[in-house]
Formats: structure tokens, C-alpha cells, sequence
């Protein structure tokens, strides 16, 4: 149980305790527009997420420029004005009369919560750091914390918490995941960012018809069990034997590795990509680490943006989920014996799931709908989310670009990878990888791993 009151202990250690002091909590609404009642169906990509938990992301600032109180202010009037942009995130989830779940909107209803925080205790600095030691400290700082997408029925689809730091600030977020995925959710961040920094609208406004890609109406049972609203519940889905760090890999040494990969190739085939390479490296080493049997299976598993991939195509500004999950599997002692094995396997996966694959995934789900787990992913998994393709750092306020961009700890499990930029720029890659305890300390040791961080 959450305590009740403004303190939120966290512990590093047995010695020292870290207190996030919560400051207030209010709702923003769409400002200034009136946009009537306003509804969307869920469609197929949306609804395997139903199940999975809120997603976090967390953008950590050195320093601003005058009082928090002020800096605070801004970044909520920037969110009411660009939630008229973005008005379903300012919504519900809920139900027609068929039992199809949608997005709900209505002028009437609270908007996105905003919890401002502070937590003097804690430098910048020691957020900063590879490993997961911070972990702890990193949950207080986000909200929503084991609070399941199905809870959008009760809670709104977004909440934002701006935590004050010793030297810097935080801004955590807590995005539905049934209703979108990461690029759109960076298409917000940055379209939030654009406002507070004085533009007078947002630079690429949201496509929100999702019938557009997928028109099929679905009901999904849900669990005997009800699930209601309660703050003061907070759940963790992260094992208490895992562990989180991020390698750095620095574009010389993410050139390094793609060109490894692709060394002795003479076939005439395409190239493997910098993120079948990278995969391919993380999958082989983690199967090492983890020290399976060379029978043993291996699956690795990517989220895929389709946008570009179902026909017709969508736009980037597509908002929603588009993404599709794709799998490969090998044995450990086939991916054991060379990166390049890996990647073709990678890349066989990816290439072929085009708009036919994905229709007949659709189809699949729709006739036989079942509800997931965020860890259904496969055994001895390596699944690979976000994208080094987000311009994470290009998010700025106004008080300059994130000193760094972290996950929250939902939707994590043993085997979770989130990519994200390098913030020295270029082709650069922050890999942030989730694994058993022993297997992580395996891991930091495999020199066959590390050498590619040198």
C-alpha cells in the first residue's frame, strides 16, 4: 500500500531514504476551445495493449530559469493549448452499447492529471547513472505506476508529474498505451514542447481516424474479475530479482558493429540495417548471459511501426497504435555461432511482415480475441520497443534538451529493450536492457559484449 500521505518513501538502500513530496495535484482541460462530445472505436492494433500498463517515459532537465512555480505554469497552459490539438488524451476509455471499446471525449469531463512534486534530496547527477540503481528513485518520480490501460474506463488517459530536483527538474509522463504508441506519443511531446516554446500552433497536426486502417468492430471479453480505480494500490509488474542499465553505444562503435555484422557478406543480399545489427549483437549476448542449452529456444521480438507497411499506407501523424509485434525464434546454439545468423533471422522477420501478413494477423485476432499480458512475448525473449528513431531531444521547453530519456519501470520484464537515441547525437544508440539479476551481472562481465563499448 501507497502511503497517504504527501511523502512518497523510496528506497535506495537499508540506509538511505529518498522522500518525493507531492506539492498538488490538479486536471488540465483542453483550453480555450469548445469540442463537443467526441468518440473513436478502438480498433485491431489498438486493442492487445487493453491489458498491458500505462507507459512511462521520463525526461530529466539540468537547470531553468526562474522559479519552479513559474516553469510549472507554463508547462500547463502549454498543455491546455495543445490538448485541443490532442483532445483524446484529455479523454476516457469506455464502451458502446455493443460492448466496443473507443475513445471518449467530452468538454465535461477533467482532462489529464497533473501532479507537481519535489524532491530536494535528489541531484540530477544520480539520475544520470547507467546503472539500475536509481531504479527506485526513477518510479516516484512517474506516475501511474502498475496502473493497468483497462483503468482508463476510471482514470484519464494521461498523467504528468513535474518533480523539481536538486539542480534540475523532471517530467514524468503516463500515456495509455490501448489508445497510442511511441510515435505517437513523441508527436505530443514534441507538439507540447512547440507551444511552450511560443509557437502559435503545433507544426503537424494528429490523424485521428482509425477506420481509416482498420474498421472492424471487437468486443473483448474482460477478466470475471473487475478492475476499479484505486490510488492508493500501487502494483509493480517488474520482479524484484530483475535489474535495469543502459549501455551507451557511441556511433563509432554502433558503426563498429553493423559493419561486423556485415563483414564477408558476398552474396548480393541487402545489407543488414544498423537495428538488425545491434539486435543481433543484444540477442546473441543475452542468450549467452542467460547461459542456455544449445537446444534451448531463443525468441526475439520487435514492436513494428505498419504505418508504411498496410495498405493504403498512413501518415506519420497517424494517432493511435500501429504497431505490430514480430517474432523469430531460433535455436541458442544457431544464434550462438554467428551475429550474422541473428540478423538475417531479424531481418527475414521484418521484411516479410507486410500488409498481407498484417491483415492476416488482424484476422487472426479478431476471430479468436484474447486479451494479453504485456509479458506474453516468448520463451527466452529478447523484445525490442521504442526506436532510436524518436528525436527524444529535440523535446525542449524551453529551458533546453533532456540531459537524459529513461523508461518507467511498466511493461518491463525479463528480456525488455527500449532503444532510444544517444544524446551525443549522430548514430548514437542508448540500449536499455531489463534482465535477472545474474544474468545482468553476466552480461556486465562478457567481454564480448562490452568490447563493442570501448
Amino acid at each position: 500500500m501507497a502511503p497517504t500521505s504527501d511523502q512518497v518513501p523510496s528506497m535506495e538502500n537499508e540506509k538511505t531514504m529518498v522522500k518525493v513530496k507531492i506539492l498538488s495535484k490538479s486536471q488540465v482541460k483542453p483550453a480555450g476551445k469548445f469540442i463537443g462530445r467526441k468518440e473513436c472505436q478502438l480498433v485491431t492494433f489498438d486493442l492487445p495493449y487493453i491489458a498491458f500498463f500505462y507507459n512511462q517515459k521520463l525526461l530529466i532537465y539540468k537547470g531553468y530559469e526562474g522559479e519552479f512555480e513559474d516553469v510549472v505554469a507554463k508547462l500547463k497552459d502549454g498543455l491546455g493549448v495543445v490538448l485541443e490539438d490532442f483532445y483524446q488524451l484529455a479523454g476516457k476509455l469506455g464502451r458502446d452499447e455493443e460492448g466496443v471499446f473507443r475513445v471518449e471525449y467530452d468538454d465535461e469531463m477533467d482532462g489529464a492529471e497533473v501532479v507537481v512534486a519535489a524532491a530536494d534530496e535528489i541531484a540530477v547527477p544520480e539520475l544520470l547513472e547507467v546503472d539500475g540503481a536509481s531504479s527506485t528513485r526513477l518510479k516516484d518520480l512517474l506516475p501511474y505506476n502498475g496502473v493497468l490501460n483497462l483503468e482508463g474506463l476510471f482514470r484519464p488517459l494521461l498523467a504528468v508529474q513535474i518533480t523539481k530536483l536538486q539542480g534540475g527538474l523532471a517530467i514524468g509522463c503516463a500515456f495509455n498505451h490501448a489508445i497510442l504508441d511511441g510515435t505517437s506519443t513523441w508527436h505530443f511531446m514534441r507538439s507540447w514542447a512547440e507551444i511552450c516554446c511560443g509557437a502559435p500552433a503545433i507544426s503537424v497536426q494528429p490523424f485521428f481516424d482509425r477506420t481509416k486502417v482498420r474498421n472492424t468492430r471487437m468486443k473483448l471479453e474482460l477478466p470475471e474479475k473487475p478492475i476499479t480505480s484505486n490510488t492508493d494500490v500501487i502494483r509493480s509488474d517488474v520482479p524484484s530479482l530483475s535489474r535495469e542499465r543502459i549501455f551507451k553505444f557511441s556511433e563509432s562503435t554502433v558503426d563498429r558493429i553493423k559493419n561486423e555484422v556485415n563483414d564477408g557478406r558476398s552474396d548480393g543480399s541487402k545489407p543488414f540495417s544498423t537495428f538488425q545489427s545491434l539486435s543481433a549483437h543484444i540477442w546473441q549476448a543475452v542468450a549467452r548471459a542467460r547461459q542456455l542449452k544449445p537446444e534451448d529456444p531463443t525468441v526475439f521480438t520487435v514492436f513494428a511501426d505498419c504505418r508504411k507497411r498496410v495498405d493504403p499506407a498512413m501518415p506519420d501523424s497517424y494517432f493511435g497504435n500501429l504497431i505490430q509485434a514480430i517474432f523469430t525464434v531460433s535455436s541458442t546454439g544457431l544464434l550462438a555461432e554467428s551475429k550474422q545468423f541473428g540478423a538475417s533471422m531479424i531481418q527475414k522477420a521484418i521484411y516479410g511482415h507486410d500488409s498481407k501478413v498484417i491483415n492476416e494477423r488482424n484476422m487472426e485476432f479478431e476471430s479468436n480475441p484474447k486479451i494479453f499480458e504485456f509479458k506474453d512475448a516468448g520463451m527466452n525473449c529478447v523484445a525490442v520497443g521504442s526506436s532510436p528513431r524518436f528525436k527524444v531531444y529535440e523535446v525542449d521547453f524551453g529551458f533546453g534538451k533532456p540531459e537524459s530519456v529513461r523508461s518507467g519501470l511498466n511493461n518491463r520484464f525479463d528480456g525488455m529493450v527500449y532503444l532510444y537515441p544517444g544524446k551525443s547525437g549522430g548514430r548514437s544508440i542508448d540500449v536499455e536492457i531489463s534482465l535477472e539479476k545474474g544474468t545482468m551481472e553476466r552480461l556486465e562481465k562478457d567481454k564480448d559484449f562490452l568490447l563493442m563499448e570501448e
